[in-house]
């Protein structure tokens, strides 16, 4: 019995090791024949990528391309007509604006007239030596840009509210000059909160200036409107009058055009 068992078990493994050997064969016969699949398929993918990546564009696009990269290398006519003329478009841009006709602000029948003043300056007392360069310099242009100027232009007796009130009202501008003491001052506030109900939408009116102030501390009542910042006092003064010429005169233009 342990002899005939023994054989059984050769045969047996005999039997799983050819059948074995069958698999791998089977296995490795596949495995070429696949590999030989893919050696020929490859090149053709190859030739098709290739056909792919050199197939020409559609003619519209190409003309379109071309169309666009001829005008993008072509100066348009205003950069090639400065720089013929030896100047640059911003330039050339400055020029016409100086060169077209302003109007006559100070006209017996210009709109300027309809207010006692040009421009009320909203100060605290601190600010007031500043405050005066700023006056003398406004007034001192060759417009006479008229300056209310709260200690100097106040009627004796009137009542302070009273007062800033009319100079709200009475004033085509209004210069808000913000400076640590503009802050802590209750009346400037006041007549800062007074501009802004005369003129919601400020359209040029209401100008602010920020001096000593970071803007962390800009009044939240003005942040959606630009303001000058005070580096340079001669620079700023400028930035003032030049604001408060352009307002003028679009009021001017505007109240011509309803006029006409």
């Amino acid at each position: 019995m342990s002899s005939r068992s023994a054989a059984r078990q050769e045969g047996c493994w005999s039997h799983c090791f050819q059948h074995c050997l069958r698999l791998k064969r089977s296995f490795l016969e596949r495995f070429h024949a696949s590999d030989r699949r893919l050696s020929s398929v490859l090149p053709t993918m190859a030739s098709w990528f290739r056909r792919l990546l050199h197939k020409p564009k559609p003619r519209s696009v190409e003309s379109s391309l071309n169309a666009s990269r001829s005008v993008s290398s072509l100066p348009s006519s205003s950069s090639s007509s400065a720089e013929s003329s030896g100047s640059s478009p911003s330039t050339s841009l400055a020029r016409s604006v100086r060169s077209s006709p302003l109007l006559d602000i100070s006209a017996s029948g210009s709109a300027r007239w309809a207010k006692s003043y040009d421009v009320c300056i909203c100060h605290s007392e601190v600010d007031l030596e500043l405050v005066e360069e700023l006056v003398s310099y406004l007034e001192g242009q060759p417009e006479s840009f008229r300056c209310f100027l709260q200690l100097r232009d106040a009627a004796p007796g009137s009542a302070v509210v009273t007062e800033l009130c009319d100079a709200v009202q009475n004033s085509h501008c209004w210069v808000m000059l913000i400076t640590p003491g503009f802050l802590r001052d209750p009346w400037c506030k006041y007549q800062m909160h007074q501009a802004l109900a005369e003129a919601p939408m400020a359209n040029g009116r209401t100008i602010p200036v920020l001096k000593d102030v970071d803007r962390k501390d800009y009044p939240k009542e003005l942040r959606n409107l630009y303001y000058i910042y005070m580096a340079l006092k001669e620079n700023s003064f400028r930035q003032i009058r030049d604001t408060i010429m352009r307002y003028l005169q679009e009021l001017c233009r505007s109240s011509a055009g309803r006029t006409e």
